[in-house]
């Protein structure tokens, strides 16, 4: 068996996602970050974004992180975020309105929240 993580990722409402894993990748305030089994304990500022779980099953989780904290240690990975919704929760056309209301009512956490959704929908496809 592959060298595995344990991964925890929740939303302020919800669990999102719970599995083993690959690797784990995330955009936090120092950058993107990349975590495999071993890796050396880490606590850090999540940044919006999509975040990639690549499953033991060999399965890509995608998911659309607004903000929060991720820390690892003891090869358990915690993503605890603000907002997190899993990219085949995401309605994309829906999505795609709300960022054209967004940008006619020049509201740029609108816009960067749509923006980070629709691109967390086409990482997944």
């Amino acid at each position: 068996m592959a060298a595995e993580l344990h991964v925890e990722l929740v939303a302020a409402d919800r669990q999102v996602w719970s599995g083993e894993a690959t690797l784990v990748v995330a955009r936090t305030t120092s950058g993107d970050i990349g975590v495999m089994p071993g890796h050396q304990p880490l606590l850090g500022v999540l940044e919006s974004g999509p975040v990639t779980i690549r499953t033991s099953e060999g399965a890509t989780v995608v998911a659309a992180v607004h903000g929060g904290f991720i820390s690892f240690a003891d090869n358990k990975l915690s993503l605890l975020a603000e907002i997190a919704e899993l990219a085949d929760e995401i309605d994309v056309q829906r999505t795609e309105q709300e960022l054209e209301r967004a940008k006619a009512d020049d509201d740029a956490v609108a816009q960067r929240r749509a923006d980070v959704r629709l691109r967390a929908a086409a990482a997944a496809r």
